[in-house]
């Protein structure tokens, strides 16, 4: 018996529009990296980009939970010698508030080329409005 391997229609991409309001950033990220890999979906395998468009609002009032609200901090290396800089999650709210959630999902993809060509279906806003309402996005409710 041969082994199937399916083949990906880019045709075959739906577009999810997810509301982050008031939802756990942990809980929200597993499940839009499940729809980005495809996992979602029965022709899932792991070598293939199969996943769809994942569209998430309102990114900056998600909530951490625990007290990782006040003891959670976000890291850059600049690559020189003692250039790495710490963030708390009160000052990246502030400033980039997508880059919550992003941060998170990124770490739940491979690290690998695929999971940087998954990334790129990631579309993150800070407040309520998009401009991807062409695409028609379905909304998805998330379990949280």
């Amino acid at each position: 018996m041969k082994t199937y391997l399916p083949k990906v229609e880019y045709s075959d991409r739906k577009w999810h529009l997810i509301d982050a309001d008031g939802l756990v950033v942990g809980r929200l990220a597993v499940q839009i990296a499940d729809i980005l890999r495809g996992k979602n979906k029965p022709i899932f395998t792991p070598h293939i980009d199969a996943g769809d468009f994942v569209v998430v609002i309102n990114a900056d009032k998600v909530r951490f939970s625990g007290q990782k609200e006040y003891n959670k901090f976000y890291m850059t290396y600049s690559g020189w010698y003692s250039g790495d800089k710490y963030k708390s999650v009160s000052e990246v709210r502030e400033k980039h508030p997508e880059r919550i959630i992003t941060h998170a999902v990124k770490g739940m993809l491979p690290h690998n080329r695929l999971g940087r060509a998954m990334l790129k279906k990631l579309k993150v806003y800070a407040g309520p409005d998009h401009p991807h309402g062409t695409q028609n996005p379905e909304l998805l409710q998330v379990d949280a």
